[in-house]
């Protein structure tokens, strides 16, 4: 069964009256739990009284099941009760996503015979200097169109000799921002890295064409930048090709702790690390899926917060399992053609992505990654042996598959965007131990906050699966026992569209 809508099904997404405000009415008991007895994902009403007695907030278009392409989920699979689809505007900028543009950028990439952190970075035909005064100009070149929105420019450092790093050397990341037009200090962050490699990580001379590791994974940041450089976020969203990655993360690294000593407010982060192929190393393929790497345990996570979490059983309800939840409810559906498989590890065994740093600022961020690897064609020099074909080059990419992985990114990044942001300090009281549940939030500052809604799930279940409109206010009380299931809380604005939910925590 299909989340039941909050309002008319007739209601536009888009346009949506200021909703009057929803009475805070507790649901009794039986309605919470006649809900738990029902197939499918439910959504609860603010109460048992008819609907036509508690205007409901807007809601935003639901996910159609049936009508999803059978490439979009497996067969079967329902969407979460939080699901959202993309709005016309978000379906407009989608269709605008150009594989053959993403084909280029990988090509041109690749034309600079290596783009290893130690190579030349004068020369202006090869080496990673080439590529990254390139990606710098194509980017100046998006913001040109941005009516003064989008600004593009180098973020360099020089490392000391490190790990992989034997003398000290420049490492730049290239940054465009596209500064949001009403809440700019909210910031959204999308990369890819453009440093290659081959077999010895240590050899910066060789070709290394990287078309997969990570070409492709630039190529989505910079047709995004392309593409949402001509709009008006809400928000703030930076693209960006960092260097440093093959050799230790150092320039995603560098990125996160300017952003953390400037007390930048960023929400979210995924990298885009091998979004080339969609075929394994049998030989098989699945072109319409992505996975994306999340969390449990916080990277950061403090000794006080790891009490916490183990006395309420978070381990699964991090800020980055929220993200990946918050994906898979905007990303994963027929507008991008892609089935989100959220991987509950923070990376690949023995592998690390750009993500990772974020994780240790305290930032939420998730890693996109192809659905199975073919390490021929991964860190390997470019040569024929026993017949077969090794190098990571671009015949073996799959351009239409990077272009819908790049459809996912911009479904979750744009609707982040644009919708509210998670509540601040959700807390659930337990002075009292009752049979019920309180839960209390701060009020959003968006001006179009239109108010929250309140979901919970059972506690072996790994996404949402009921929903109550609670209206706008910053307290609500369940008849459910809050040590029975998990409850969150998000926030929904007048054009129906709902942030990413917050994970209470205890208060005394």
């Amino acid at each position: 069964m299909s989340p039941t809508p909050t309002s008319s099904p007739t209601s536009s997404p888009t346009s949506s009256p200021t909703p009057p405000p929803v009475p805070h009415i507790r649901p009794s008991r039986r309605t919470v739990l006649a809900a738990t007895a029902a197939a499918g994902a439910v959504t609860v009403g603010p109460s048992a009284a008819p609907a036509a007695s508690a205007p409901a907030m807007p809601t935003a278009e639901l996910v159609d099941t049936p009508a999803r392409s059978a490439e979009a989920a497996p067969q079967g699979a329902r969407p979460p009760a939080t699901a959202q689809a993309p709005s016309r505007e978000l379906r407009t900028l989608l269709k605008e996503i150009d594989p053959d543009r993403i084909e280029a950028t990988v090509r041109k990439l690749v034309s600079f015979g290596t783009r290893h952190t130690l190579s030349t970075q004068d020369d202006p035909d090869r080496g990673i200097g080439a590529a990254r005064d390139w990606i710098l100009a194509e980017m100046r070149s998006y913001a040109a169109g941005s009516g003064g929105r989008m600004t593009a420019e180098l973020q360099s450092y020089v490392q000391e000799p490190a790990s992989r790093i034997p003398t000290a050397t420049r490492i730049t990341n290239v940054v465009a921002t596209l500064r949001g037009s009403v809440t700019p200090e909210r910031v959204y962050v999308v990369s890819g890295h453009y440093d290659s490699r081959v077999t010895d990580v240590m050899d910066a001379t060789s070709d290394a064409p990287g078309a997969d590791d990570d070409a492709s994974g630039v190529a989505v940041a910079m047709e995004l930048a392309r593409v949402m450089a001509k709009r008006r976020p809400a928000s703030t969203i930076v693209f960006a090709a960092v260097a440093g990655e093959e050799q230790g993360l150092y320039g995603a690294a560098h990125m996160a702790s300017r952003f953390k000593a400037a007390g930048t407010d960023v929400q979210a982060m995924f990298t885009n690390d091998i979004v080339g192929s969609s075929k394994a190393d049998d030989g098989t393929k699945d072109p319409y899926t992505i996975r994306l790497f999340a969390e449990g345990v916080p990277t950061s996570e403090t000794p006080e917060q790891a009490a916490t979490r183990r006395s309420v059983g978070g381990e699964n309800d991090s800020p980055s399992r929220q993200l990946a939840r918050f994906v898979r409810d905007t990303g994963d559906n027929s507008a991008t053609g892609m089935h989100v498989r959220v991987v509950y590890r923070r990376d690949r065994y023995r592998r690390g992505g750009d993500h990772i740093p974020f994780l240790e600022q305290g930032y939420a961020a998730a890693r996109f990654t192809e659905p199975a690897e073919d390490f021929a064609h991964q860190h390997q020099d470019v040569r024929v042996e026993g017949g077969k074909q090794y190098g990571d080059l671009p015949e073996f990419c799959d351009f239409g598959f990077t272009a819908r992985v790049a459809r996912v990114n911009a479904a979750a990044l744009w609707t982040l965007a644009q919708a509210p942001a998670a509540p601040r300090d959700a807390r659930i009281l337990t002075a009292a131990l009752t049979n019920s549940t309180e839960l209390t939030w701060k009020r959003g500052a968006e001006p179009d906050l239109a108010g929250y809604e309140v979901v919970w799930r059972e506690t072996t279940a790994p996404e949402w699966t009921h929903v109550i409109p609670v209206g706008d206010t910053t307290s609500h009380e369940v008849d459910l026992s809050k040590d029975n299931v998990f409850f969150g809380v998000r926030a929904v604005n007048r054009a129906g569209l709902r942030g990413p939910v917050s994970f209470p925590l205890p208060q005394v």
